[in-house]
């Protein structure tokens, strides 16, 4: 069996100052990024989908890093009003953003359903719902000169857009619209590089992926329709605990770790784990996925996405009230 080498955690650098927006930080793979940012010294944001569960993580990270500064917003990421509100208050703080690290998502409803604004869920939430907060921040990230990492996954080096039914109003296949909507999201990413590049607003964008670990993604997820846990998350359970070939949540926080705060990270690359088939082991950069490499598909996305959400991606757009 393979294992995956043991290796030095990533070094995140000394954060102090710097504001950390984190989607997804509650628990899993996000809770991890959300205690190193804070052991860093990064003044942390976290906006949470459930409160009881973003108070417990705060709590957490607050006992483990004494002093850790902590905020949390309420946020839905598949409603843009709430993601809107979630805008409309960081901006009414008037404080530059410094990180912003899109990781939260859900994964494979068992079947079709939507967001509160009528999309396919896995694209609402997973790409649309960051688009929307894109949007809603870019004054701020403009004025924070900015990171901007956003979490992909392995399913997209498989997928493809599909152009003629983004809302998978056809033939529902959930693992399909998965990837789909973080080919989406990467696309997306790489396309916020090259403008910002362009148009000289001095955010940097990159691409992450944690490989495979166990996460609440596959567990038991009543909101999305999933009663009990998927059989492939007790397999990804028992490969992790014996170190063959996986990641653990640890390890795969890490690409992103390194993506949204290594000054050696660059903007328009994808990170993830170096280890056999990309599932785990240190985090490393790796070559763009078939999926993101046109520019001309990364240019639609961002197109058709400005449409979806409704919110001009200009720093000098007129940003929607919540």
């Amino acid at each position: 069996m393979t294992r995956t080498s043991r290796h030095t955690p990533f070094t995140v650098p000394d954060l102090s100052g710097r504001r950390a927006v984190l989607t997804g930080g509650s628990d899993g793979i996000g809770l991890v990024i959300a205690r190193r940012l804070a052991a860093a010294g990064a003044e942390l944001v976290l906006p949470v989908r459930n409160r009881a569960k973003g108070e417990a993580a705060a709590a957490a990270i607050r006992r483990e890093h004494p002093g850790a500064q902590v905020t949390l917003h309420d946020l839905e990421l598949s409603s843009l009003r709430s993601v809107a509100a979630l805008g409309a208050a960081l901006r009414a703080d008037g404080r530059p953003v410094h990180l912003l690290v899109n990781n939260a998502g859900v994964m494979t409803p068992p079947e079709r359903s939507t967001t509160a604004d009528g999309f396919e869920l896995q694209l609402g939430t997973n790409h649309l719902g960051h688009v929307a907060l894109v949007a809603h921040l870019l004054p701020l990230l403009v004025a924070g000169r900015a990171r901007v990492t956003s979490q992909i996954s392995v399913a997209a080096r498989g997928g493809a857009m599909g152009w003629d039914d983004l809302n998978e109003e056809g033939t529902y296949d959930g693992r399909r619209a998965y990837g789909r909507s973080k080919v989406a999201m990467g696309l997306f990413g790489l396309e916020l590089d090259r403008r910002s590049r362009a148009g000289g607003w001095g955010i940097t964008s990159n691409l992450s992926h944690p490989g495979v670990a166990p996460t609440s993604l596959l567990t038991a997820r009543p909101e999305i329709g999933r009663d009990r846990d998927t059989p492939q998350i007790a397999v990804i359970r028992r490969l992790s605990r014996a170190g063959v070939l996986l990641g653990t949540p640890e390890t795969a926080a890490e690409p992103a770790l390194l993506a949204a705060t290594s000054p050696q990270a660059q903007g328009g690359r994808l990170y993830g784990p170096s280890g056999p088939g990309h599932m785990g082991g240190a985090p490393a950069e790796q070559a763009l996925y078939r999926p993101l490499r046109d520019p001309q598909d990364a240019e639609r996305v961002w197109r058709v996405s400005e449409r979806l959400v409704g919110v001009p991606l200009s720093p000098d757009g007129a940003v929607l009230a919540a």
